[in-house]
């Protein structure tokens, strides 16, 4: 899988902090959360937006203060520590806990998938496979699906491991990755297969061709 794109550093922060609001809506969307774009923006913004359920304000309000500290750490190292730290915003005062392995079970809602708990000293050893894949695009899919699936926190796998392969991209000027709202059916139908048969194959390159941006000059 080649690198669908090559930016400088400058480039690709400035391409992330323009698309943000986007970014954010789309993963809201991913969760189901009845938000509207310019309410999402209202959010980011630290406004008040009335008819809105104050869990899905707080779910908003930590995405954006996670893509804040990715921003700002572009450049630490990216490990287990780093995505606790993502999850520790993501999930603030939305699960059991925050920022912590999950140590019990869990299961995959609409799949018989069962994940099994996270070993720590597996999981580091994943994470430093799927780091030497030399394409850093492939390598940010890859993680993200591999993530989703294992499930490795109580809640927020699914924006934690989409914006852990964003810290992957942006860092080394590869764009950033997001599920468009007109996409988001046909992940979620792919999501769910990926779930129960571990075949990335029927999920990598849709992923590739609908959900990965950058800057296109003419």
């Amino acid at each position: 899988m080649k690198d669908k794109f090559n930016l400088t550093r400058k480039e690709n922060i400035f391409l992330a902090k323009k698309s943000l609001v986007a970014v954010i809506y789309n993963s809201a969307k991913l969760e189901r959360i009845n938000v509207t774009f310019p309410q999402t923006k209202t959010i980011i913004d630290g406004l008040s937006v009335k008819g809105l359920d104050m869990d899905d304000i707080q779910t908003i309000l930590n995405l954006r203060n996670a893509w804040r500290y990715l921003l700002n750490h572009i450049d630490d190292d990216f490990n287990l520590e780093f995505v606790k730290k993502i999850n520790s915003f993501i999930s603030y005062n939305e699960s059991i806990e925050w920022g912590v392995l999950r140590y019990g079970n869990v299961g995959i809602s609409g799949v018989k998938y069962k994940p099994p708990i996270p070993n720590e000293k597996e999981v580091i050893k994943k994470i430093n496979e799927i780091m030497s894949i030399e394409s850093i695009t492939e390598r940010a899919i890859i993680y993200m699906l591999w993530a989703m699936r294992s499930q490795l926190f109580w809640d927020g796998n699914k924006r934690t491991s989409m914006l852990c392969a964003n810290k992957i991209l942006i860092q080394h000027g590869k764009g950033i990755l997001t599920i468009p709202e007109e996409h988001l059916e046909e992940f979620n139908e792919r999501l769910t297969e990926f779930y129960e048969t571990n075949d990335y194959s029927k999920i990598d390159l849709f992923i590739y061709d609908k959900c990965i941006f950058g800057i296109e000059y003419v």
